[in-house]
């Protein structure tokens, strides 16, 4: 069995009714469906590296910004996502995830508020791809595997 190093908790999960609506939905509970994304979120890709977006609570305490507003998938408290390397592979509740890539600030951070996308830069999260399908709930540990 592969050792696990506790990185932190959920401390939100967000999934989006629809594409460019710009409302991220709070949930208590989700499916991540293996190489899809989050089960009922407009933002799965299946097949992508960007299926999943994991960002620190903490960050966004540091540039005033309530949770699931820069539209991530999982707020995590207790640990700098930004840290995580490419590729390492982390456990939320019993679904497993790659991290696949740093998630760059867009124009769309600027809509939130006027300059929330330099604010932001390396402070917005990283992406994820779904590798085993499983359920996710607040205050689920978040392990390194």
């Amino acid at each position: 069995m592969a050792r696990l190093e506790l990185m932190g908790t959920i401390a939100g999960i967000w999934t989006s009714p629809a594409r460019k609506s710009g409302r991220m939905d709070p949930r208590e509970r989700v499916r991540a469906l293996a190489d899809h994304g989050l089960e009922g979120c407009a933002h799965a890709r299946p097949g992508g590296k960007r299926q999943v977006l994991f960002a620190s609570n903490e960050h966004l305490a540091a540039v005033g910004v309530e949770p699931g507003r820069i539209r991530e998938n999982f707020t995590v408290s207790g640990d700098d996502v930004q840290a995580w390397p490419v590729g390492q592979r982390v456990r939320a509740g019993n679904a497993v995830f790659e991290i696949t890539m740093v998630c760059d600030p867009c124009e769309r951070m600027d809509a939130i508020r006027p300059g929330l996308r330099r604010e932001l830069e390396g402070r917005r999260g990283m992406l994820a791809r779904v590798i085993e399908q499983g359920d996710v709930a607040l205050g689920d540990s978040v392990e390194l595997v």
